[in-house]
């Protein structure tokens, strides 16, 4: 396994990276504060360029790998959000690029990779069978895989918004941040461990898909069913780099349910009239679900992406209006 990126290494990613991404806001909204029942600001990366965090990952990635490396092309695993990352640096580095996404993937999502260039190809009925596939096809056509998560790189690279939280906002209490794979998760961990120490950093994820939540409980690796509808934590397994880095420096780790998550993408339209998927209103969930915990705390909830489905969005708010 690789060395953990430090904060050195963050501060190079965001030199790097800085001309492509976007400086996403940071803002406090009132009535988030009262449902909450502390003083709640959000991390706009739905805002980022492609609408996720992840794009801030795979351009760091790209531009710190040897050329040659990937003259023939690199490949990955997605349900969406790094795929689009991958495509977008891959054009970026003038480098051909295959995503592997479950059979069923987001088409807003799919549709964007393409536009990107990339080859996108079904297999797999979830992302870590995508991923099996994909590191076949690596091998099949001698292309660069990269992973979701075990890629200091990458980890660096996301960890650049959490740069930007402590810029822009002090003395913050608790930081609430998704977690499917854990590289924003973890990154946010390095920066807060460097910058504000005692900010806690606390982990949310799906109750449908804790593989990464009963890994860090257990202290090694444990596989969980996957049957949450956010496909950004879609995933049955936990990663080795993301783990250790969150054993060592992660505060806490939630999991809340799907009702929960639906009910958080609906908070965001009604009190900050913006459009976050599922895996990217989770943070916000964990922060309701910690009410008690936070009451009157300065509190940052990363809303991580913005790439909800059509049909998704229906459903939530027909539901909710009903």
């Amino acid at each position: 396994m690789p060395d953990r990126p430090t904060i050195a290494d963050i501060y190079d990613a965001r030199r790097r990276i800085e001309g492509h991404i976007t400086r996403t806001p940071l803002r406090n909204y009132p009535s988030l504060d009262e449902i909450v029942g502390a003083e709640v600001w959000v991390k706009h990366e739905n805002f980022q360029t492609l609408g996720a965090f992840k794009v801030r990952g795979g351009l760091n990635l790209l531009s710190r790998i040897d050329p040659e490396l990937i003259a023939n092309g690199v490949i990955g695993a997605s349900s969406g959000n790094h795929g689009q990352s991958i495509a977008y640096a891959a054009k970026i580095h003038n480098t051909s690029c295959v995503i592997v996404v479950p059979v069923g993937a987001n088409p807003g999502k799919v549709r964007s990779m393409q536009n990107l260039g990339a080859e996108v190809i079904f297999q797999g009925e979830y992302y870590d069978q995508s991923r099996d596939a994909a590191n076949a096809i690596a091998e099949e056509r001698c292309l660069y895989y990269i992973d979701a998560a075990n890629e200091p790189d990458l980890i660096a690279g996301v960890a650049t918004y959490s740069l930007e939280i402590f810029e822009d906002l002090s003395d913050i209490d608790t930081v609430f941040v998704p977690v499917g794979a854990g590289s924003g998760a973890s990154g946010a961990c390095i920066v807060a461990d460097a910058l504000s120490p005692s900010t806690r950093v606390i982990g949310v994820q799906a109750a449908a898909a804790p593989a990464a939540q009963l890994s860090w409980k257990a202290g090694e690796m444990v596989e969980a069913e996957m049957k949450t509808a956010a496909e950004g934590l879609a995933t049955a397994h936990a990663y080795e780099m993301p783990q250790a880095i969150l054993r060592d420096l992660l505060e806490d780790f939630v999991l809340v349910s799907e009702d929960d998550i639906e009910d958080a993408v609906s908070d965001y339209l009604d009190h900050t009239h913006s459009l976050v998927e599922g895996a990217g209103a989770v943070a916000l969930a964990g922060a309701k679900d910690q009410r008690d915990r936070i009451k009157r705390q300065r509190v940052v909830v990363i809303a991580s992406g913005a790439n909800l489905s059509r049909a998704d969005l229906k459903k939530i708010v027909s539901e909710r209006e009903g």
